[in-house]
């Protein structure tokens, strides 16, 4: 089967456009801190330019550093999602073991996780970072600036997944790389892959849950 390099947030629905406004809605109503408090916690961080995500799994824990200099609308909008807690309870939903790990967008029961969503940003991908094994980008849809929530991490070396110019060549923004816990990510890579359908062709067994994310420098 044809492997196809487009990362599909699995949402019928995008809402494309820079997250200026709104930025702190409806999923700032769900975290423990106000909306002044997670802009605070999060500015602060993007004022570190190279803060530390962990990202705790059913399986292990993995730690990214972000690069806040190069890709400072992604590495902002995921540090938000990750003070407004979106991404507890969701789930690695695509494992491809030569190609990448993707999750942030399901839960367990392969619902997507649509109440805390923002919206779509802008395309960071021609930024000069590469897709390469360990790093972290965000997955999108065919439209270019579709990105949302979701990201993977790739398992191999992507660059065809860099950007090369507009339109469909653009590419997937790199913010990140792993920093610690490798193993993990090749554990999950490793998973047996039961076809399910839709979004969840590539369905791990069992699916790695992540129980939590927080920014630890």
């Amino acid at each position: 089967m044809k492997r196809s390099i487009w990362l599909s947030l699995g949402s019928a629905f995008v809402v494309m456009g820079l997250v200026l406004g709104g930025m702190f809605s409806t999923a700032s109503a769900q975290s423990k801190l106000s909306a002044d408090e997670i802009k605070k916690t999060v500015e602060n961080a993007m004022a570190k330019k190279t803060p530390k995500v962990e990202i705790t799994t059913s399986v292990g824990t993995i730690t990214v550093q972000l690069d806040a200099v190069k890709a400072p609308i992604t590495v902002r909008n995921f540090l938000t999602y990750v003070v407004e807690e979106h991404y507890t309870k969701t789930v690695f939903h695509r494992v491809i073991s030569e190609f990448m790990i993707q999750g942030g967008g399901f839960t367990e029961d392969r619902k997507e996780k649509l109440d805390t969503l923002h919206a779509a940003i802008r395309n960071e991908a021609n930024n000069g970072l590469s897709n390469l094994r360990g790093t972290i980008a965000m997955a999108r849809t065919q439209v270019v600036d579709s990105a949302r929530a979701q990201f993977f991490i790739n398992t191999v070396d992507n660059q065809r997944l860099n950007y090369k110019g507009p339109g469909l060549q653009y590419g997937y923004c790199v913010f990140g790389k792993v920093i610690s816990g490798m193993e993990v990510v090749d554990k999950i890579r490793k998973l047996s892959i039961k076809n399910l359908g839709g979004a969840f062709v590539s369905w791990p067994v069992p699916v790695p849950v992540i129980t939590g994310m927080k920014i630890v420098d």
